[in-house]
């Protein structure tokens, strides 16, 4: 009898097969685009597949090149996403980097984590016996060049919430204790979910995510058909399911990969750039990062789409999710659902925005942009 050879990794719900959430899809892939949009923020019910998108996403991406046995899934030529001992042997040259590939990383944080475990630690006795750096990484060594997410972030200790969001915003994790200091890269896409019945994070923490989504329950019941019966069968048989997708899973791998190259050259016009901050002055959000979030949304955006210019409908369909849950002054205030931004952009753009308008404007983006 002859033996089957089990499959490589886990079967993961393929990413183009999702059906609805577009507002989160879309910020999901803006996200992997220009990580420097440091991460978003998805708020909803309870079973509106926030963790399967998550997931499908990160196995939607490409492999990525690693030196071979480094904790910290370095980059074999970027010196901004190695470890220090893998730049010191690059600058010594005493061995050439043995580089293999991997899946992107999804790591995901649970709520009973402390700061060691998120941090990594540094063994203090080993240091001064041996008088070496002793360091045992931790989550966010792991999560590098990869995806970060964190369930129920909203029931997470305030202080480790910091703590990550230093972390995906400076792309650097140090540790220091007993005089000890060690450095690590530490650049991932950073991913936070919730339900707002068990409560909203701090203003002030809310505002270090790039992007917020709001999901909510399909409520078609041809729609939620299509999502049971679409779950039953990839439950049923995953291969099978797996292969109906297989083209458009690599169409939209291939499209992500030519959106990042695309990237640097997307070009945002200064009149643009210019109404962006009035949207923001208007709304009165505190400090600068909803403008500089929005700029950089709108050029993934593009990018995603192929082109090198930012259109006034690009914008248009990233500010909500930009801006939403900066407009928050008071912790019990509820997050805005995005009439009040749209209203604004609509009056500094001279554009007619209607709620229906945009919803379909976002839909219809996902549509193109995506499939």
């Amino acid at each position: 009898m002859t033996a089957v050879a089990p499959p490589r990794r886990r079967v993961v719900f393929p990413f183009t097969a999702i059906v609805g959430q577009e507002e989160m899809k879309l910020a999901l892939l803006l996200n992997v685009i220009d990580p420097l949009i440091s991460g978003v923020m998805i708020m909803g019910d309870r079973g509106t597949g926030k963790s399967t998108t998550i997931r499908a996403l990160a196995d939607l991406l490409p492999e990525i090149d690693v030196v071979v046995n480094d904790p910290f899934n370095s980059h074999p030529t970027d010196p901004d996403l190695m470890s220090d001992e893998v730049r010191q042997q690059l600058l010594a040259c005493e061995t050439a980097l043995q580089v293999t590939q991997k899946k992107v990383p999804m790591v995901d944080l649970p709520l009973g984590a402390t700061e060691d475990r998120v941090c990594g630690t540094i063994d203090i006795e080993k240091a001064l016996s041996e008088g070496v750096k002793a360091f045992e990484p931790g989550l966010l060594a792991k999560a590098n060049r990869g995806i970060l997410y964190v369930d129920e972030v909203n029931l997470l200790d305030d202080h480790l919430v910091d703590v990550l969001l230093d972390s995906a915003a400076s792309g650097w994790n140090t540790v220091e204790r007993e005089g000890i200091s060690i450095r690590h890269p530490a650049r991932f896409v950073l991913v936070g979910s919730g339900n707002p019945e068990e409560g909203e994070l701090r203003p002030q923490l809310l505002d270090r995510f790039g992007m917020h989504a709001e999901i909510r329950t399909v409520k078609d019941p041809t729609l939620r058909v299509q999502i049971v019966e679409q779950r039953a069968d990839f439950d049923q048989n995953p291969q099978e399911f797996l292969s109906k997708y297989n083209s458009e899973q690599t169409a939209m791998q291939e499209k992500l990969v030519s959106a990042q190259q695309l990237l640097p050259s997307v070009k945002i016009d200064y009149d643009l750039r210019v109404k962006i901050s009035e949207v923001c002055s208007e709304l009165d959000v505190d400090g600068l990062r909803g403008d500089i979030v929005t700029n950089r949304a709108a050029k993934a955006l593009a990018a995603l789409e192929g082109r090198t210019q930012v259109l006034v409908d690009d914008i248009r369909r990233v500010i909500t999710l930009c801006l939403r849950h900066r407009l928050r002054k008071d912790p019990l205030e509820s997050i805005d659902s995005g009439y009040k931004v749209q209203k604004a952009f609509g009056r500094v753009f001279g554009v007619d925005v209607s709620s229906e308008d945009n919803a379909g404007a976002t839909a219809n983006g996902i549509r193109q942009g995506v499939r």
